[in-house]
């Protein structure tokens, strides 16, 4: 799946010389459905929705476009289901990415820097994640994103934050994340179909993070577990760094397949009609006689399903997926660093009482995570669904990410306030990352690039 963050112009003229505060569109492009949403942040501070959309996908496959056609208008249905809702006329997106083509790998990056007997700065970061965007990856693969870890300078070790700090050498781990470069060309390909540009490539559990991590279980050690149709997306979080990423090629559409294939006679929408209504991940015993009866096709005789049955076709595969993610967690040396355990999120995190058998599986803490971090959201409204989580986190990063790029304008045009930014920062201010926020521009340049590479066939007059 891909997300995209986007600034729109309203329809209605501007009366005001006062510049609004920028609107953003968050594209989530998933297996079984494609989600827009509008959000503006508002002068209280909180971040409100102003209008959605949402079309069935079936041009997607394990979060992977195989069809172009199919993709681009599902794109085009939810967009404009959310210009027609929040009045606006949508240019811009900000897109995720999932599928298990992605790959996560740690590499280690350097620079010298050219005064060492000045303090390090945001452009010294700046150059050394530059530098990691230009690393050598396999023959069509492409560096999506470079997440530092706790940097070095010379020989002090394990700074969160080496802003302000006196050295020669400044290093750092990084989480470098990579895929397919096919994959993200149909993507890419989708959008522009849609006279849509794209402003940011998010790996869909980093999104997703936003909306449902709180920034304590961050620190404490989480792992977040998107569910989606057609892949498992997972994101480790230690120390409030993203550590680790890893992509599952399984996900709820596995057990809906499951259902249709042990009990003849339904159809793929039966099947998960019944995992979503009558589906338990712990099969209950005392509803052994409890029979969902569902109508053949074309006069053909009801196909009988006992709800203990039922349950157990989806409890296998559910703890297949749980064994899957304990692999990968322990793999990655993060399973016994989890404080605050599982968050899982996704639309299988819909499942009942799959809460109940992850614990049980894994002996961890788990806890099902709604959209509701950063964001003003009603419960009532319909979006408070862990279905929503990256939709709405690409939302937010859309809205985010315009707000880093203006302070960093304003620091770089702005003595006083530059002066002022960097005394926060040596007093360890965390109401930002700095280290994330400065990668924007350089990311921004490398889609542009991407995308408007070999696509020009591809506009629709």
């Amino acid at each position: 799946m891909l997300e995209l963050m986007s600034f729109k112009k309203s329809k209605k003229k501007q009366t005001s010389q006062v510049e609004e505060p920028k609107i953003a569109v968050g594209l989530d492009i998933g297996t079984t459905k494609v989600v827009a949403f509008v959000g503006q942040r508002n002068k209280d501070g909180k971040i409100y929705v102003l209008g959605h959309g949402k079309y069935v996908s079936h041009g997607v496959q394990r979060g992977q476009v195989i069809n172009i056609d199919k993709t681009t208008e599902a794109i085009r249905q939810a967009i404009t289901q959310a210009e027609n809702k929040a009045i606006i006329d949508i240019d811009t997106v900000m897109v995720g990415i999932a599928g298990q083509h992605i790959n996560n790998t740690q590499i280690l990056g350097e620079i010298k820097r050219r005064n060492p007997d000045s303090e390090i700065t945001k452009e010294d970061i700046r150059m050394l994640i530059d530098d990691m965007f230009k690393v050598a990856v396999n023959p069509g693969t492409q560096v999506i994103d470079v997440i530092p870890q706790e940097y070095t300078v010379d020989s002090y070790t394990g700074l969160e934050d080496p802003i302000g700090v006196l050295g020669i050498q400044l290093s750092s781990v990084f989480n470098v994340i990579t895929g397919n470069s096919q994959h993200i060309k149909n993507v890419a390909r989708c959008v522009k179909r849609c006279k849509l540009e794209m402003d940011g490539l998010i790996l869909e559990p980093i999104a997703s993070a936003e909306v449902v991590l709180d920034a304590k279980e961050k620190e404490a050690g989480v792992a977040i577990v998107d569910i989606g149709g057609g892949t498992t997306d997972i994101a480790v979080f230690i120390n409030d760094i993203l550590r680790h990423t890893a992509v599952i090629p399984i996900g709820g559409d596995v057990i809906t397949d499951d259902i249709k294939a042990v009990f003849k006679g339904i159809v793929k929408e039966e099947a998960e009609a019944l995992k979503i209504n009558h589906g338990s991940c712990v099969p209950n015993r005392g509803n052994e006689n409890h029979v969902i009866s569902i109508p053949g096709i074309k006069g053909r005789p009801a196909t009988e399903i006992p709800v203990v049955d039922l349950s157990e076709v989806i409890a296998a595969r559910t703890k297949e997926i749980i064994q899957r993610i304990m692999d990968e967690l322990k793999s990655a040396n993060c399973f016994h660093k989890l404080g605050c355990g599982l968050v899982l999120t996704g639309g299988g995190a819909q499942l009942q009482h799959i809460k109940e058998l992850t614990e049980y599986e894994t002996g961890l803490s788990v806890r099902i995570g709604n959209p509701e971090e950063k964001i003003a959201i009603e419960k009532e409204s319909g979006w408070y669904d862990p279905m929503y989580a990256t939709g709405l986190g690409l939302m937010i990063l859309g809205i985010e990410k315009d707000e880093d790029l203006n302070a960093i304008k304003e620091e770089n045009t702005n003595p006083s306030q530059k002066a002022e930014s960097k005394k926060q920062n040596s007093e360890g201010n965390k109401g930002s990352n700095p280290n994330r926020s400065i990668t924007w521009d350089k990311i921004i340049e490398i889609i542009k690039v991407f995308v408007n590479t070999d696509l020009e066939d591809d506009y629709e007059d």
